[in-house]
């Protein structure tokens, strides 16, 4: 029988934070705004794009509809142009966190961002290494190479590191070259003396998959919807008012269509290499998803497995131990 309370956490008293997650186009969105309605729940975005305006159709962000039906937070914080990282969403998402418990609002957090998930769960390895000369040094060598060598060089001396970045994040595949150069030391082996092991929540931790054909036709769905509701010209507006190597312009979908735009790719290329990464985008999801004992799997016919289990997670203490 199921325990809302003793896998997750030692005190049974501690705030509760419900999570919903899985891969990209299994079905996410409709499912969690079924369940915050259920429950009483109001959602926390945990998509590390969704959180910047003017990315809406690439993102496959909750349409302004769907937002009014349940209350979204962390959604258009804050522009392309403006930095934002997985610090930046811990500060954040605690403080959502802890207004909604203020509350009495159950807290469904909801993406496919797994890093984002965890850091607002058990805190962050904050590795305090900044040195301005290395950073200098690296974007020179961007500017000169292009990000392979460096990916490669990261791939040698972080390999458990470069096996979690796209070989495209050019972003954390620089941050992690920095910490590496300015404190000699891998962010991995950084990451892995923190664990994460700041734990003031009890958590649920749902994921929603389904078979891999299945999956996989849902994603060639979603690449033919957003081409269909206007991702082109969504692109072609923000590199108008945008520098296209942006770190969210050069993100799943975005980059693709800019290398169509700039005659890079040809219009079916774009579309086979779109459908391409947006899978193995959902199989590195997969990987670190499993990798956690905490997630419990669900099918899409499980919903009312799943509202019962959040019912029971939200309960009361008295309710849930009478």
């Amino acid at each position: 029988m199921f325990d809302p309370v003793a896998p997750n956490h030692p005190i049974a008293s501690a705030p509760p934070v419900a999570v919903l997650t899985g891969p990209t186009g299994v079905g996410k969105t409709a499912l969690a705004i079924r369940l915050a309605q259920e429950v009483g729940a109001q959602i926390v975005n945990a998509d590390s794009l969704q959180v910047y305006r003017e990315l809406d159709i690439g993102t496959a962000k909750p349409t302004w509809e769907e937002r009014a039906l349940v209350p979204h937070h962390l959604i258009d914080v804050v522009f392309p142009d403006q930095p934002f990282d997985a610090a930046d969403y811990y500060r954040l998402g605690r403080r959502v966190l802890a207004d909604l418990h203020r509350q009495g609002i159950p807290p469904l957090v909801v993406g496919g961002t797994g890093l984002y998930i965890r850091v607002l769960l058990h805190g962050i390895c904050d590795d305090g290494v900044q040195d301005e000369s290395v950073r200098q040094q690296l974007q020179e060598e961007l500017q000169a190479l292009g990000l392979a060598p460096l990916y490669e060089r990261l791939c040698r001396l972080d390999p458990a590191t470069a096996a979690r970045l796209h070989p495209h994040d050019t972003f954390r595949i620089l941050r992690a070259l920095e910490v590496i150069a300015a404190s000699g030391r891998k962010l991995s082996e950084q990451q892995q003396a923190h664990r994460f092991a700041d734990r003031p929540y009890r958590t649920l931790i749902l994921a929603l998959n389904r078979p891999r054909q299945e999956l996989y036709a849902r994603i060639e769905a979603r690449v033919a919807a957003m081409l269909a509701q206007g991702l082109v010209a969504e692109v072609q507006d923000l590199r108008r008012r945008y520098a296209a190597d942006l770190k969210p312009l050069q993100s799943l979908g975005y980059r693709h269509v800019s290398a169509y735009l700039d005659g890079q790719l040809a219009w079916d290329d774009m579309v086979t290499q779109l459908e391409r990464d947006t899978r193995r985008y959902a199989k590195r999801q997969l990987t670190w998803f499993r990798a956690d004992p905490a997630v419990r799997w669900l099918a899409p016919a499980q919903v009312q497995e799943a509202v019962d289990l959040l019912r029971a997670f939200f309960a009361p203490a008295d309710r849930v131990h009478p």
